[in-house]
């Protein structure tokens, strides 16, 4: 046993000697966000989706890439025009109870908005009960980024308020401003190391749609272990 167990150490050391490309470059060459006019074989480019380098280019991305994946994205000219969003889709959705944070980088910001609704509010500010917001109908985050390349939307535990805020209500609504637009997953993680470096949270997080299964007869099943509503509000 000590023989095969020196062995996998072995191994270990021999990969860790080789220093991993850093995130979206491969083969030496660095991604340039699917500029590439004609890719060759293996390279980045050829697989993962093209990025413009406008913001145009961009919001036309993820709002395509969210309606495959069954979010929705609402590109807005202002926060009033968000916060009037948010009460629409209070009232669509007969709203009771609503869960939110109001101490990430724009909490007063998140704060006003929710305020306005009326509804009772759970705020993950000071601590919370678990079942208090299991009962809650939406759960209102703030996030570090909107990933065009992929439709995701870039979480971490300071910017979502923790982890269950963005888990446990059936309805996510992500608060976003365009400047939080990237182009892609190479532009998510520059932008990690920028704002974190030396101090990352302990959560880091990609939600890409909705939580979702297709496990049982192929079916796609949404909400099966999240929010089964994912909702973007950008401006």
């Amino acid at each position: 046993m000590n023989g095969e167990k020196e062995k996998i150490l072995q191994r270990i050391r021999e990969a860790l000697a080789v220093p991993a490309p850093y995130p979206g470059q491969h083969g030496g060459q660095p991604y340039d966000g699917g500029h590439a006019e004609s890719p060759e074989e293996g390279d980045i480019a050829h697989w993962l989706p093209r990025v413009g380098a406008a913001f145009d280019a961009r919001s036309d991305l993820f709002a395509r890439n969210s309606a495959q994946l069954k979010s929705t994205f609402h590109l807005l000219e202002s926060e009033a025009a968000a916060a009037q969003a948010l009460a629409e889709m209070a009232r669509a959705e007969s709203w009771q109870r609503l869960a939110a944070h109001g101490d990430g980088a724009r909490g007063a910001s998140t704060r006003a908005m929710v305020s306005k609704l009326g509804l009772a509010s759970l705020w993950t500010d000071a601590g919370y009960d678990v079942r208090e917001m299991e009962r809650c109908d939406a759960g209102v985050t703030e996030c570090d980024a909107l990933v065009a390349q992929t439709g995701s939307v870039l979480v971490t535990g300071r910017s979502a308020g923790g982890r269950a805020l963005s888990v446990l209500p059936p309805h996510h609504v992500v608060l976003a401003r365009r400047e939080q637009l990237v182009a892609d997953l190479p532009a998510a993680f520059a932008l990690l190391e920028r704002k974190y470096a030396g101090n990352y949270p302990s959560f880091i997080g990609f939600i890409t749609g909705p939580s979702r299964t297709g496990d049982i007869e192929r079916i796609l099943v949404l909400g099966a272990h999240g929010p089964r509503k994912l909702t973007i509000l950008c401006w």
